[in-house]
């Protein structure tokens, strides 16, 4: 009986003593506002050092290697880290789903003024955005291994997808042509063998976007298989 009285007179007083005992990180402050604070200071790192990770692995050994557009990169990356620390900073104010809607719905129909963006641009963005939006804000009910499941998951399927379609990879390329007699519906056999003779693009298959008779060209785009033009610079390296 004894001990218990002083076992809750311990537990209490220390109780007290903790309480009175000033919090160091409130002593630093400016303007009423916390210089640092240790633990969302903390998580903030190791979240945008799991972020950005992720983000480079998706475009630098999934988009750059896969693709060869190189335009696309520097801005998937700052979307990425700007997306992240928008959601994270502001996920105390409570506007956590409809803000990430919002995010979504802005830079899912983001065009830049000079082209729009493909489709593939356009995906790899959405999962940039994604993958930001969901490790900034995830909150204490998620696990870092959940976390790190959900992540994985996504990278896996981008992965998957990207070997099951680089066997039928589609490049294109835009051309003006001048052998304006051979743009001609019975001709579609010497058209084609003159262009891949000219080009040395084994071509799987084009279209003619615009004829000009004034001054007899023809703008005429170009489709070939991508695996074809690599096996034959692997076979010259």
């Amino acid at each position: 009986m004894i001990t218990e009285i002083l076992s809750q007179f311990n537990t209490e007083a220390i109780g007290d003593v903790a309480n009175q005992l000033p919090d160091w990180e409130d002593s630093f402050r400016l303007l009423g506002v916390k210089l640092i604070n240790l633990n969302d200071f903390t998580e903030l790192l190791l979240r945008l050092l799991i972020n950005t990770v992720l983000i480079f692995t998706v475009v630098h050994f999934m988009y750059a290697k896969r693709s060869r557009r190189k335009d696309f990169y520097f801005s998937f990356m700052v979307i990425g880290v700007i997306v992240f620390l928008l959601c994270f900073l502001l996920s105390n104010v409570k506007l956590e789903l409809g803000f990430a809607l919002g995010l979504f719905a802005i830079f899912g129909i983001l065009r830049y003024r000079t082209d729009a963006i493909p489709i593939k641009e356009m995906t790899y963005l959405f999962v940039v955005i994604g993958i930001s939006v969901i490790n900034a804000l995830s909150n204490k009910k998620v696990s870092y291994a959940e976390l790190m499941l959900t992540n994985m998951v996504i990278i896996a399927g981008l992965w998957y997808l990207e070997k099951r379609l680089a066997m039928k990879q589609e490049l294109s390329v835009q051309l003006t042509y001048e052998h304006i007699e051979n743009i001609n519906l019975n001709k579609h056999d010497e058209l084609l063998e003159d262009m891949t003779k000219r080009t040395g693009i084994n071509i799987s298959r084009f279209e003619i976007n615009k004829i000009d008779f004034l001054r007899d060209v023809a703008d005429i785009t170009l489709y070939y298989n991508a695996n074809n033009i690599k096996a034959k610079e692997n076979e010259q390296a």
